[in-house]
């Protein structure tokens, strides 16, 4: 019977057991924190760690590829307390029970990220990270104030920034310890300090990199509020890229470096210039092209002035034309008419009164004819007369001719009323023939 159960029941290899093992082992624990104390830590050429973690009473192997242990920003060595986020498995080529560490950190950091995650939470349920209360940058600070212990390496870069991009703009300190025992307490004191005095147009909050420990001052509820009351926008650059505190959540704006703080609140000195010349050049063109414009345009209506004599010559040719045209469409017709009487007395030559009959009746049409031109002339010769007399009235050097002269301001405007010139004020008087230049004594208004 028992021959039987035993033949019954598959033969596993060691390998296959191993396996079924380590599918069982990664099935029923999740992901998990597991803290202890590192022993036999070694570094492989590859980049993968290995090492133990130990209590009192146990310990289990562990292993870290080089993609998860990249991200850790510390180095571990033995006898140093850490929690690690691992999964539990087994190395199947030896059997042996093990953890594949996702992550790791020191111990006691779990009660931080816990206590930064309720932090988080709660002032974001307030409306403290809300975009709306977020306020603009000025474009154009006039004074900037920085917020950093004086020893600090990140206040060296902030200022170094700031002289190369616009080295005219003042720089205030306002001094405070970044790390440390009642750290939060003093940041908060400075912040509200500095918006109370009113000096700056825009707040730098800074310091350089650490871990989560060094920074934790900026994690504090009070210097979250106290940014958040701060009237003064601020711009917060704590710590490196991947470093994210309270701080740079309440703040009006996030930068990922103390150097690139200062590159947000303030312009590039050397682009700004060269937008000045560009504005300037383009300005130079624009006025350029105008002025070009109004010489063509004034060239243009200088052509279109013309002469009243000028144009009263032009009339005259062209009565003169019209009588030319007159004077040759009456010969015509003086041709025809004589024609006409030609065939008439060639019709009536039988006759021998007719020929002084017809003779005297063309001299009678002659007559008329040149009666009739005569009359036409005169007609366009008074139009034309009283056409150049019209002209010579609208002419202003011949009022000049009558004892009349020209009064101009110094700035060549034409004065007609003795209240567009001062006392004591020089004009220009034009006579028909020459000039002159007077001050006026006195004058008198008339209502």
């Amino acid at each position: 019977m028992s021959s039987q159960y035993a033949m019954a029941q598959p033969i596993l290899t060691v390998s296959e057991l191993n396996r079924h093992a380590r599918v069982v082992l990664e099935q029923t624990f999740p992901l998990l924190w597991v803290a202890g104390e590192i022993s036999n830590f070694t570094r492989a050429a590859s980049g993968h760690w290995y090492f133990s973690l130990k209590d009192g009473q146990s310990q289990v192997r562990c292993a870290m590829f080089r993609n998860k242990s990249q991200s850790v920003d510390f180095r571990p060595e033995n006898g140093m307390q850490v929690e690690a986020r691992a999964l539990v498995t087994l190395y199947e080529a030896r059997g042996e029970f093990q953890l594949s560490v996702e992550a790791i950190r020191r111990a006691g950091l779990g009660a931080l990220f816990e206590a930064f995650e309720k932090l988080k939470v709660k002032l974001a349920g307030e409306g403290l990270f809300d975009k709306s209360n977020k306020r603009a940058l000025p474009v154009f600070p006039l004074r900037i104030g920085v917020i950093t212990s004086p020893a600090a390496a990140a206040l060296r870069d902030v200022l170094t920034t700031l002289s190369r991009r616009m080295p005219n703009i003042p720089v205030i300190l306002y001094p405070t310890p970044v790390q440390g025992e009642g750290a939060g307490q003093k940041i908060a004191h400075a912040i509200q300090q500095a918006d109370k005095r009113n000096e700056c147009d825009i707040f730098i909050l800074c310091r350089g990199g650490g871990s989560i420990e060094d920074l934790w001052a900026f994690n504090e509820e009070v210097v979250a509020r106290a940014i958040a009351s701060c009237e003064t926008p601020i711009v917060c650059g704590v710590g490196h890229e991947t470093d994210v505190t309270i701080a740079d959540f309440v703040a009006d704006q996030r930068a990922p470096t103390p150097t690139a703080a200062a590159e947000l609140v303030t312009p590039h000195r050397a682009e700004l210039l060269h937008r000045l010349d560009t504005l300037n050049a383009r300005l130079t063109r624009q006025m350029a092209r105008g002025l070009e414009q109004h010489m063509q345009r004034m060239d243009y209506l200088t052509r279109r002035l013309v002469h009243p004599g000028t144009r009263i010559q032009g009339q005259l040719q062209h009565l003169e034309h019209l009588r030319q045209r007159q004077k040759q469409s009456a010969k015509r017709l003086m041709e025809k008419q004589e024609w006409r009487v030609q065939q008439l007395a060639s019709r009536l030559s039988g006759a021998a009164p007719a020929p002084q009959i017809l003779l005297a009746r063309q001299q009678q049409l002659g007559q008329r004819l040149e009666l009739a031109i005569e009359q036409s002339l005169q007609r366009h010769q008074a139009t034309l007369y009283r056409i150049a007399s019209s002209l010579q009235h609208l002419n202003p050097e011949a009022v000049l001719e009558r004892g009349f002269s020209m009064v101009r301001t110094a700035s060549g405007k034409i004065v007609s009323s003795s209240a567009e010139i001062s006392l004591d004020e020089e004009v220009s008087m034009a006579f028909a023939i020459g000039s002159a230049t007077a001050r006026v004594t006195r004058k008198e208004d008339i209502q």
